[in-house]
């Protein structure tokens, strides 16, 4: 690493559009933020920006380098991506090893103990944000699985900017500018050979489906995706906020159950009505996917007296003029 990085056009992007994310969420004099660094250059490209621009905003920082003891060498890269944080700066570098379960195949359960890991240091330190280097190429990338999945558009619209303290400040910027701030700043970073294994779907989409589309539909696949991401989220919220009020407008709290009244519900688009579905069924901590929302509409439109439907959780029947649901699990405390 070099003692005196250029200030180039790639290092300066990262660190504004590091900053402005900040500001833009609500950013405070001595708030405690932590970046999720994997040694990777996105990370820490975002990594070295938070180390920079803390000053200017008077704030603290700190970083977390999750081990998944995946590789031989996992140890030796998480204590190389920590000293490489200590020489940008950073006095408080966690390194922390996970045990990767099986449930769901080792991406979704690398994932899912990766962010447990990050949750609990960042409750313990109070951290109002927790910075992810995510850039508009893992954006594409999403769509593009969401699409092959046959996802809604929640999950077509990609990831969020914000989620609970999750901050993602690279989304509008490309893997190209990440490298080239490393790059430019002498920060040597570590390439995953996971992110070359074409045994998985996303690195699929990356090595493979992305390059065939820019090749074979020309260049801007990656953007045109990500405004993709953007346009659907927008519309989601809408809609989610309509549901909302939907339910509230249809729904009536019983001690152990909840009854929508068909008449109102038939009065909503179906857009709405299976949103309705959703939020009630999630009230009993249930996940409905289309095939379960859609039979229970079918109580509704296509009624011919069909008995009630076991859907994951949850006990769906028609009483009268209502669709009455009913968990078969624990509810959420308070929720009926």
């Amino acid at each position: 690493m070099t003692s005196r990085p250029r200030l180039t056009p790639a290092v300066a992007d990262v660190r504004r559009y590091t900053r402005e994310a900040l500001q833009r969420h609500g950013i405070s004099k001595s708030d405690f933020v932590l970046v999720a660094v994997s040694g990777g250059p996105d990370s820490l490209a975002l990594a070295s920006a938070l180390a920079f621009e803390a000053g200017k905003l008077e704030i603290r920082y700190g970083a977390i380098v999750v081990d998944h003891k995946l590789q031989a060498n996992s140890h030796e890269v998480a204590e190389t991506a920590a000293t490489r944080l200590k020489m940008l700066g950073y006095s408080l570098v966690k390194v922390q090893q996970v045990t990767v379960g099986n449930e769901g195949g080792m991406e979704a359960a690398a994932r899912t103990a990766r962010y447990l890991a990050i949750d609990e240091l960042a409750a313990e330190l109070d951290a109002k944000f927790v910075l992810l280097g995510h850039t508009k190429n893992d954006q594409a990338e999403t769509v593009l699985l969401g699409l092959a999945r046959g996802s809604g558009a929640r999950s077509l619209s990609g990831m969020n900017e914000l989620t609970g303290r999750y901050l993602r400040p690279l989304l509008a910027l490309g893997r190209d500018t990440t490298v080239a701030a490393c790059t430019d700043a002498g920060i040597e970073f570590w390439e995953d050979p996971h992110n070359t294994n074409e045994e998985f779907a996303r690195v699929k989409v990356r090595q493979v489906l992305l390059p065939m589309m820019e090749e074979q539909l020309g260049p801007g696949i990656v953007d045109a995706l990500s405004r993709t991401s953007d346009q659907l989220r927008e519309d989601v919220e809408v809609l989610d906020h309509l549901a909302e009020h939907a339910f509230q407008e249809v729904s009536a709290k019983r001690p152990t159950s909840i009854d929508l009244d068909i008449s109102k519900l038939l009065e909503k688009p179906i857009a709405l009505r299976l949103r309705v579905y959703r939020i009630a069924a999630d009230i009993f901590g249930s996940h409905l996917h289309r095939s379960h929302v859609l039979e229970i509409d079918r109580l509704i439109t296509d009624w011919h007296g069909q008995k009630a439907l076991a859907v994951p959780g949850v006990r769906v029947e028609r009483l009268g003029e209502n669709i009455s649901l009913k968990s078969t699990k624990t509810l959420k405390p308070g929720a009926c």
